[in-house]
């Protein structure tokens, strides 16, 4: 049992006893007071009228007291009416045992509210003995009228009696003394109406010699304004030397009910407009979070989509633009949206706390815009973001070399196809059967030289080949026509080595009929054809595109094309030996006049065609060494691009992740106050908005480097990702971080705790806090709350609580609570159900670990002063009269037009058995703002 029960028990006790003892004076009071017929004239007008004013609510009335009860229907209804209880059924017979049964149930049922029946049984009533009629009637307003009025620390009769005379003390003429003589001039009832209602009576204009007069004024004004009906005669107060005390206490306790009830109204008023105030701004933040979550996922379930589509586009310049999409959407529109999910969260925190230090459970949101739901949809639209920038630089990367590779396909293709040009007609032609001997090993020797050249172009037809299939492989956009091209070559170069064969069979069929040659024109033949094959090759390499991405690839093109020009004077020597050969054949035919038809029989080449495409080959060198040069320039400025960009990002990636270090360490930090955390926390707040130009500078710079598609940096390990990530996080931390000390400093206004108790609670939790996260887990939390005093057997905790109270010094406590601690084993199971109640607390969502902002509402919860479910339902019923339900005319006149309307459209219609028309359940509504069910 808690100090709190064994002061109610007592209270109780004392109560209970108290009453007895004043219902047994009473009772013996009575029997004395019944004998004189003054007084008993008027107890019966009295308590009629009494009976009739609560009667009427149910819509009856009784004319003769000893009379109307007899059957006991109307005295249970009265009971009824005045407890807002149901009695039993009533028995509807009208013999007697009928009418003893039905007073027995009424006498049971006042019995069951603790009142002690003395010498009055059912059958006396029945009878219509006047004097027990008029006892059980006194007995009934003492319980039900009186006993509940409490002054301070005095109740009943004493309790009254202390009202009247505070609340009449100003006024002169009065001195309440008792219940008799002190009301008989009337000043006394004129001057309680006055004290309230000053605008019924003009209290100067009364005088004390005329009591009637003011008894009448009183009683006229009672029953016109304050629906307290006549309940005493003026001239019977007059006359009677001591008026009867129980009739004035009767009338009297109308009063003080009426005047209570309407300050008790203001009081349940005021309560009511509180406590919906602050569930009306509980639920517009609730709807905003809502809204807000709504608005947010909708945009990350609309984003992933597009960035799920992974669709390629087919040229450079169409990926290029995609690109340039996601730049735009990585600058314009997910900021906002990152700010949205820090205010989300702030928002949600900010709104717990308000539930908690309002004693309303906490906020669920609907299904699926919990802040983990919204985080997880966050995480996977920051994968699916990561994911699709990737794939975009790697389309980018696969055209660029697709391009490549098609401008070389068709360069080839073309250099292959004017070099076959004709030679499938050359190949089938059949001048041998026609030509001399010299002739006949002319073109022997002829198509030995084409053999050669066409060996020579095997190479070639297999890297176009082998460029066709790297474009399929790679999906080239139009790699139907490569195909087709390519097929078209490799057809026509099976044709030519098939035709090649069979003029070589024709050939060296009839080479044996002929047997001229001339050996000069084979030589000539033989060394101009490779030499050829080599300048076309030269041709092609000077020719040839290429792709690099450093400065090293395009040095290494420069070592290769240096090589290149040193071979230049050994082929000079060899293109002048093959023009030598030439000249010999002019000379030995001048000097031997021989008639030369101008065109070796061993070759289509002549000594002109070899000058010039040698002349070409010169030509290309120069152009080549200036497309390597303008590539080291392309790439130099590239290496610029990269040390600025690095140059940068070695700056900004650590001095982001020193300020997380810094914010965390100020969040831990138990040196200042909560207010000076704030401040600090502010300055890096703006240090941090203020470092954002920085941040745009590096974007800029990693813009310019995608736009020169550089797509790697050696110079430092920071990308541009890990700097976005560590912005965002530097970002959320600062503002959760603040809002997290502003829920502190909330928690600790609200509560009432002190700066040294907040920097004891963050001690205790940093040292316990062994991940140095913010945040501990069950075991560490278990071991917190014991280091700091909090058993979890209650014994313990209740010896703890004393020790407190005492005030012993705290190493005398920790020892104490060491020797708790062993004694605490042997209730380790009450321990155990006592830790998971304390984690349902501090960890409703189950989400395994205790923060800083949990522990300290668990630590300070048990002192925050807040209004209960059941406060709220006895301020409603005092607002209703007492009843079970509530009108919305009793609403809108005791209530603010604002939250009248408030309570009106969320309040349930009232289906009890005592309900009537336009009646509304406050009990359930006053249980629903709480979040428990109905009592």
């Amino acid at each position: 049992m808690t100090a709190v029960e064994t002061q109610m028990t007592y209270n109780s006790s004392y109560t209970i006893q108290h009453e007895e003892t004043y219902m047994t004076q009473e009772d013996d009071w009575d029997r004395d007071l019944l004998l004189d017929p003054a007084w008993e004239k008027q107890q019966r007008k009295t308590f009629t009228a009494w009976c009739n004013s609560h009667l009427r609510k149910a819509g009856t009335q009784i004319e003769n007291i000893e009379e109307d009860f007899r059957n006991g229907l109307k005295l249970m209804l009265l009971l009824e009416v005045i407890s807002g209880e149901r009695l039993p059924k009533p028995d509807k017979g009208k013999m007697r045992f009928h009418k003893i049964a039905n007073v027995n149930k009424a006498l049971d049922f006042i019995c069951s509210k603790g009142v002690k029946l003395v010498s009055i049984g059912a059958e006396e009533i029945v009878d219509g003995n006047v004097k027990m009629t008029l006892g059980m009637i006194w007995t009934i307003i003492l319980r039900f009228a009186i006993q509940d009025i409490s002054v301070e620390e005095t109740s009943a009769k004493e309790g009254l009696l202390l009202w009247c005379q505070r609340k009449t003390a100003p006024y002169r003429n009065v001195n309440v003394q008792n219940f008799h003589i002190s009301w008989k001039d009337g000043l006394a009832l004129c001057a309680l109406i006055h004290r309230h209602r000053p605008d019924l009576i003009d209290y100067s204009k009364l005088r004390k010699d005329d009591p009637i007069g003011n008894l009448n004024t009183a009683f006229e004004v009672a029953e016109k304004f304050l629906d307290i009906p006549k309940m005493l005669d003026a001239e019977d107060i007059v006359n009677t030397p001591k008026p009867d005390e129980k009739a004035i206490m009767t009338y009297v306790s109308c009063f003080y009910h009426a005047f209570a009830g309407a300050e008790q109204a203001e009081t349940a008023a005021n309560r009511i407009c509180k406590v919906l105030a602050v569930n009306q701004e509980n639920e517009k933040l609730m709807e905003e979070y809502e809204k807000l979550a709504s608005e947010l996922l909708e945009w990350i379930r609309r984003t992933i989509p597009w960035l799920e589509n992974r669709v390629a586009e087919q040229t450079m310049r169409a990926m290029q633009q995609k690109l340039e999409d996601f730049r735009d959407y990585r600058r314009v529109h997910k900021p906002p949206r990152v700010q949205e999910k820090c205010q989300l969260e702030i928002n949600f925190n900010t709104l717990q706390t308000k539930l908690r230090l309002s004693n309303r459970p906490a906020f669920m949101p609907s299904e699926g815009k919990m802040v983990s739901d919204i985080a997880n949809a966050w995480k996977g639209l920051e994968q699916v973001e990561k994911g699709y920038e990737e794939w975009l630089l790697t389309e980018i990367r696969r055209l660029e070399r697709l391009d490549h590779l098609a401008e070389k396909f068709k360069q080839k293709c073309s250099m292959h196809e004017s070099w076959t040009a004709g030679k499938e007609e050359l190949l089938s032609q059949k001048d041998y059967e026609s030509a001399s001997l010299m002739e006949i090993r002319a073109l022997m020797r002829k198509h030995e030289a084409f053999e050669s050249d066409l060996a020579a172009h095997q190479d070639r037809v297999e890297q176009i080949a082998a460029i066709a299939q790297e474009l399929n492989e790679l999906d080239y956009h139009d790699a139907a026509t490569v195909n087709a091209r390519c097929q078209g070559i490799c057809d026509q170069w099976d044709n030519l080595g098939t035709l090649t064969q069979k003029r070589r069979d024709s050939l060296e069929r009839v080479e044996k009929l002929w047997e001229t040659i001339d050996q000069l024109y084979l030589e000539f033949a033989k060394r101009a054809a490779p030499f050829n094959n080599w300048m076309d090759g030269a041709m092609e390499d000077l020719q040839d595109m290429f792709i690099v991405h450093s400065i090293e690839e395009i040095q290494s093109l420069i070592t290769a094309h240096d090589q290149f020009k040193a071979t230049l004077p050994e082929a000079d020597k060899e293109r002048m030996a093959t023009i030598g050969i030439h000249n010999e054949i002019l000379k030995i035919a001048q000097t031997y006049g021989i008639k030369l038809s101008g065109i070796n029989p061993y070759t289509n080449l002549s000594q002109l065609d070899i000058s010039n495409k040698w002349d070409a080959v010169k030509h290309l060198v120069p152009l080549r060494d200036q497309m390597l040069q303008e590539e080291v320039a392309r790439q130099q400025a590239n290496e610029r691009l990269r040390r600025q960009f690095a140059a940068q990002a070695n700056i900004i990636g650590p001095w982001i992740q020193t300020k997380m270090e810094e914010i965390s360490h100020v969040s831990v930090d138990i040196a200042g106050s909560l207010e000076e955390q704030m401040n600090s926390l502010k300055q890096y707040e703006q240090n941090i908005i203020n470092y954002k130009s920085n941040i745009d500078k590096l974007e800029g710079d990693h813009q310019l480097s995608q736009e020169s598609l550089i797509f790697d940096n050696k110079h430092t390990n920071y990308t541009m990702e890990h700097v976005r990530v560590g912005w965002e996080q530097l970002l959320t931390t600062i503002a959760r971080t603040i809002n997290e000390v502003e829920n502190q400093i909330l928690t600790r206004d609200a509560k009432g705790i002190s700066q040294e108790q907040l920097n004891e609670f963050r001690a205790s939790f940093n040292h316990f806090d062994r991940k140095r996260n913010g945040m501990m887990d069950p075991d560490d939390f278990r071991a917190c709350l014991i280091s700091m005093g909090y058993d979890l057997v209650s014994v313990t905790r209740r010896f703890q609580a004393q020790m407190d109270l005492h005030g012993l010094l705290d190493v005398l406590n920790r020892i104490l609570q060491a020797v708790l601690l062993k004694f605490s084993v042997c209730f380790e199971l009450q321990g155990e159900v006592e830790f998971a109640r304390i984690m349902t607390l501090v960890d409703p969502n189950n989400t395994g670990v205790v923060t800083f902002q949990a522990f300290i509402d668990f630590m300070t919860r048990e002192t925050a002063e807040t209004d209960t479910a059941e406060q709220v339902m006895a301020s409603f019923k005092i607002l209703a009269s007492d009843k079970n339900y509530i009108t919305v005319d009793e609403l809108r006149r005791e209530l603010p037009p604002e939250q009248a309307e408030y309570c009106i459209s969320r309040m349930t219609r009232y289906v009890g058995a005592d309900a009537s028309p336009g009646a509304l359940d406050y009990i359930s509504f006053s249980s629903a703002l709480y979040g428990e069910s109905d009592l």
